[in-house]
């Protein structure tokens, strides 16, 4: 009844990890945007800034803005990037000259009246080093030149702050000397955070793999012994069948891939907190179903637990469970919902990936493919659903359906926990290197189907 359980919870679960069969890393800091008009000097990338702010010579903060389509390119090198004061225009919106007087300062204006590229010429004309434009928006906008605009040639570097950004800075300019840098760090080609996350990712892989063979070749020595000695017990419907495994057949393959297609749009129209705490509760028991049943295979290899693993009691609405699972699951219990509670925390990631590693090898245990045939069915469907998903759906939804799911867009949160995930160590821009599960367990599928064959076809 146990397995039985397991089964069920898996088989379920399995539907949902196929959700995040991309790769989603950090996020890119230069954007190339076809759609926005490019001619001479005006022909910028887009790219993220960093703006560390100092107020009576001391740092306080540093915001995140967007430079500009034109304008001078930023210095990539923190210790190249100048620090400099800051001073309000007057008027606010710099569409004419400014009334205070400029020597090299860092002009802060706001959005509106006139065109970003005006307020860059008038800027540069008014004797400022650069130009910080408070967006009226919580969210930062891509500034560009406007088409009937002939004088696009702005001198000096012009960048967007948020609007909470920017009011923070005039905050602290009313009492006090406030002075900026402007940078873009480039971000590294491959972190040592992805080469890490791809030694976790196969090193699952070959776990699980290897006690599938494992478990398999046990399972068959112990049939051919039962049917050497015309045992009733391997002849009785009871045992006969009953493996504890599921096999996937073509259409199930198929079937598979539409139905995570299906939620997968569900999460990307309804995402929100909401669901997202939905998702978190299911990773949980999930979690917890995988952490229980590798810890008790684990402990079952020492000969001080093998009899407690071998005895069962029963449970009301559970049926025989070990003794040895019954001393696991509080444990499993408890470490799935500290998780869950300090998921927000910078060390999070660690209790992530631990629940989602047992689950992935927990789901290849019990669903296991059959034949080639089967899984080149199933990875064939998977390679077209990842393609679509991710670079597809970009034409009917202006936005990479599988990137903006994994990643939690809207919902608050720092995206779905059906991913492992490890920090990235030499990024200057911090985030994760993150891989989903479906990466994983469908590979894993297939290499766990070939070292089960070798394994009992080198055994009879």
């Amino acid at each position: 009844m146990e397995l039985r359980n397991r089964v069920l919870y898996c088989s379920l679960y399995a539907v949902a990890v196929l959700l995040c069969c991309s790769d989603v890393f950090a996020g890119d800091i230069v954007h190339q945007d076809d759609v926005a008009p490019k001619r001479p000097g005006c022909d910028n990338n887009f790219v993220l800034v960093k703006v560390p702010v100092w107020v009576n010579h001391e740092e306080i903060a540093e915001f995140v803005g967007v430079g500009a389509r034109f304008g001078l390119t930023l210095e990539s090198k923190e210790k190249r990037a100048n620090q400099t004061r800051v001073a309000l225009a007057d008027p606010p919106d710099c569409c004419s000259t400014p009334k205070n007087k400029l020597t090299g300062e860092v002009i802060l204006v706001h959005r509106g009246k006139c065109s970003f590229v005006t307020k860059g010429n008038v800027a540069e004309a008014a004797g400022a080093s650069a130009m910080l434009i408070i967006n009226n928006e919580k969210e930062l906008f891509k500034m560009v030149c406007e088409a009937n605009e002939t004088d696009v040639h702005v001198g000096i570097p012009v960048v967007m702050l948020p609007q909470d950004a920017g009011e923070s800075l005039k905050q602290n300019m009313k009492n006090s000397s406030v002075s900026i840098q402007m940078y873009s760090p480039q971000r590294p080609e491959v972190d040592v955070a992805e080469v890490f996350l791809w030694l976790m990712a196969v090193g699952t892989i070959l776990c699980a793999s290897y006690w599938s063979a494992w478990s398999a070749r046990e399972a068959a020595i112990e049939q051919d012994k039962l049917l050497k000695d015309g045992s009733d017990e391997f002849l009785s419907n009871d045992n006969y069948g009953s493996s504890g495994f599921v096999d996937i057949n073509t259409t199930s393959a198929i079937l598979f891939v539409v139905i995570a297609s299906c939620f997968l749009i569900m999460l990307y129209k309804l995402m929100s907190l909401l669901f997202i705490e939905i998702l978190v509760v299911v990773f949980c028991i999930g979690g917890v179903e995988g952490l229980q049943t590798c810890l008790v295979a684990l402990l079952s290899c020492f000969r001080c637990f093998e009899r407690f693993a071998e005895s069962y009691v029963k449970v009301p609405f559970v049926g025989a469970v070990s003794y040895l699972t019954l001393a696991v699951s509080p444990f499993c219990i408890t470490f799935a919902v500290v998780w869950a509670v300090r998921r927000r925390d910078s060390f999070a990631w660690i209790g992530q990936d631990i629940l989602g590693i047992a689950l992935i090898i927990t789901v290849l245990q019990i669903i296991r493919v059959p034949n080639l045939k089967v899984g080149t069915v199933l990875l064939s469907c998977a390679f077209l659903y990842d393609i679509f998903w991710v670079f597809v759906s970009k034409w009917w939804f202006h936005k990479s359906v599988m990137i903006v799911v994994a990643r939690g867009d809207g919902s608050g949160e720092d995206g779905i926990p059906m991913l492992l995930k490890i920090p990235r160590m030499f990024d200057p821009w911090g985030g994760y290197s993150i891989i989903g599960f479906g990466d994983i367990i469908l590979p894993g599928l297939l290499v766990a189907f070939s070292l089960r064959s070798e394994s009992l076809s080198s055994s009879f």
